[in-house]
C-alpha cells in the first residue's frame, strides 16, 4: 500500500513539513508507504491570474530539505525541469501524460514515474503510454473521465481493466476526481475495496488554499480517511 498525499501547491517549508510529518506518522501507524507531494508550479491553471506557485528555483532548497525526512514527488511540465530537481518519484501531469519527450526524460532519471492518466485517455490508451516508458517502476494514477463539463466520472470498470491488463501499480486520485471534499471518504473506501493505492490532497486550511481547496481534505481528517481505506484493503485478505 502506498499513499501520495500533500497540498496542491508548496506554499512554504513549515506548512509542507508539518503536513508531511503528520501524514507520515499516520501512514507509519498503518504500515503504509508514504510519499509527500506538492507542486512547485501549477502550469495548467484555468485562468491567467490563478496562483501558479513559487516556481522551481524558489522551491528547490525547500524540497531538498523535505527529502531529508520524507519521500517526495512533484509535477514536471518541461523536460529540462526533470534534470534540475531530484525527487523520489517523477510525476507527469494529466494533460501531459502522452508527451513523449517528457516521458522519456523522466525514464532516463531511473526513478519511479507516476503518470497521472488524462481525463481524455481511455483505459486502453495506457498501452500507448507504457510503450514509451515500459512497466518497471511506473505507476498510473486514475483521475476520472471528463465529458466536457467541470465534473469528472470515475470509471471503476475501466480501473479493473487496467488492473487486469497492465502490470503496474494503480492509484486512485480521490480528490481531483470529486467535486467536493465530502465525497473523499467514500472514494477512499472504494479505492481500498479495489486494492488501489491512494493519491489525496490535504491542507491545513483548504478553504484558503491557493488551488484545489474545495476538493482537498482537512489535515485533521487524514487519519479517519486512512483508517477507512486501510480497513477496506485489509478485508480483501
Amino acid at each position: 500500500m502506498t499513499i501520495i498525499a500533500g497540498p496542491c501547491q508548496h506554499e512554504n517549508l513549515q506548512d509542507s513539513y508539518d503536513i508531511a510529518e503528520h501524514c507520515q506518522n499516520i501512514c507509519n501507524e498503518f504500515g503504509i508507504n508514504y510519499i509527500f507531494k506538492a507542486s512547485f508550479d501549477k502550469a495548467n491553471r484555468t485562468y491567467i491570474d490563478s496562483p501558479r506557485g513559487l516556481g522551481l528555483k524558489e522551491c528547490k532548497e525547500d524540497f531538498d530539505t523535505l527529502r531529508e525526512s520524507f519521500k517526495l514527488t512533484t509535477d514536471f511540465h518541461q523536460t529540462n525541469q526533470v534534470e534540475e530537481l531530484e525527487v523520489d518519484v517523477v510525476q507527469i501531469p494529466a494533460l501531459l501524460c502522452k508527451q513523449t519527450d517528457l516521458l522519456l526524460s523522466a525514464k532516463k532519471t531511473g526513478r519511479i514515474i507516476n503518470i497521472k492518466k488524462g481525463q481524455f485517455v481511455p483505459p486502453g490508451g495506457i498501452k500507448g503510454i507504457l510503450s514509451k516508458v515500459g512497466t518497471d517502476d511506473v505507476w498510473i494514477t486514475e483521475r476520472g473521465h471528463s465529458f466536457g463539463y467541470d465534473d469528472v466520472i470515475v470509471d471503476f470498470e475501466g480501473i479493473k481493466y487496467m488492473q487486469d491488463n497492465y502490470n503496474v501499480p494503480i492509484f486512485l486520485d480521490i480528490t481531483h476526481s470529486i467535486s467536493d471534499r465530502k465525497y473523499a471518504l467514500t472514494m477512499a473506501r472504494l479505492a481500498g475495496t479495489m486494492g488501489l493505492n491512494l493519491f489525496v490532497e490535504v491542507h491545513i486550511d483548504p478553504d484558503n488554499a491557493p488551488s484545489d481547496g474545495a476538493k482537498s481534505i482537512y489535515l485533521k481528517d487524514f487519519r479517519k480517511l486512512v483508517k477507512q481505506y486501510y480497513d477496506c484493503r485489509k478485508n480483501l485478505g
